[in-house]
């Protein structure tokens, strides 16, 4: 039986022996990398368990971000998604949340109230509507009609920090940060509250797809009706089939300023290595400001179609969750400062 590399001899075209040498070499290191999924900030690594359940049995990295966003949306004790997250000034919790496949299929939902999975309802809008993105009582009443169960977010812990915050009811937005033995927690927040303010979910299947979800209460005791970055296409969330996917995890108005994760995906399709890619990023929100801001945090972290990742962080203390055959590991991203 002739090979292809015998065939190519015949036809006369062994100088492009060494280019088909690389390129099997390069799909043999791709599918060594699948699957794979990786989330913001270490508390993802609950996210890529159950991420991981979808991938390991050959399923759908669509699925595999839901059914992994799906996880602190439900945990009361993580203040900055779904329920238990922390209100906005007026103590209405409300949600932010994208979903995207790697053919560009995208549903998003902003400003939802009272349903806990608000990754759920984004995909419900991506599959059953002809749009793209439903908002406040629009995406509840669609929410209500596909059956989502009405409930209150606002837990007890919650409504308490946000009841501390009233007696001064000063917004100021903190650096997010995941190791607060190391870095000087924010004031912002009652008791020093770490303040992760989302958590992006990527994943490649055994199949090559890609997919993201992004999901979040968004920034503590924040103006009612603000939306940030994560259910906007192109600044929270982007995914590109043949290149690769990005989420964003910060101050959303500072990705929102640079279509961030869509900077991303797009750098890594010139030649960036995930990593290079999230840091070009991060200094192009850096660079909108005279001096550095301590006050400012921004990260990114980024998927590529054959299985590289990589983050990168404004400032120190930015951490990722990745999960692949090979276990569990956490990844401290670099930064710029």
């Amino acid at each position: 039986m002739l090979l292809r590399r015998d065939l190519l001899r015949m036809l006369g075209l062994s100088a492009a022996l060494p280019s088909l040498a690389a390129a099997e070499r390069a799909v043999d290191v791709a599918e060594t990398r699948r699957p794979v999924v990786i989330s913001t900030w270490t508390f993802g690594e609950a996210a890529n368990a159950a991420a991981w359940d979808v991938l390991a049995d050959g399923g759908a990295a669509l699925d595999a971000v839901e059914a992994g966003a799906r996880v602190p949306e439900a945990d009361p004790d993580n203040h900055s998604v779904g329920l238990g997250g922390y209100p906005d000034r007026d103590g209405r919790v409300t949600l932010d949340a994208s979903i995207m496949d790697h053919a560009g299929n995208l549903g998003a939902v902003a400003c939802l109230e009272d349903v806990v999975h608000a990754v759920s309802v984004a995909r419900r809008v991506m599959e059953k509507t002809p749009h793209v993105l439903l908002v406040g009582e629009g995406a509840l009443g669609f929410a209500l009609a596909e059956g989502f169960p009405r409930q209150n977010l606002l837990t007890p812990a919650a409504e308490h920090a946000w009841r501390e915050w009233l007696q001064t009811a000063r917004y100021a937005p903190q650096p997010n940060i995941e190791r607060s033995n190391r870095y000087s927690l924010p004031d912002a927040l009652p008791g020093g509250e770490r303040n992760h303010d989302t958590i992006g979910i990527l994943a490649l299947d055994r199949g090559g797809h890609l997919a993201g979800a992004c999901t979040t209460s968004g920034m503590a005791f924040k103006l009612h009706g603000r939306v940030g970055d994560s259910p906007i296409s192109g600044a929270g969330l982007f995914v590109d089939g043949e290149v690769g996917a990005a989420s964003a995890t910060g101050v959303g108005e500072e990705c929102l300023r640079v279509c961030g994760s869509h900077t991303v995906v797009e750098l890594m399709r010139q030649g960036r290595s995930p990593e290079q890619a999230c840091r070009e990023a991060v200094e192009r929100i850096a660079r909108r400001h005279r001096t550095p801001r301590k006050d400012l945090q921004m990260a990114f972290v980024a998927l590529s179609a054959d299985g590289r990742h990589g983050g990168y962080s404004l400032q120190p203390g930015f951490a990722y969750a990745v999960r692949t055959s090979a276990g569990t590991r956490q990844v401290e991203a670099p930064s710029l400062t």
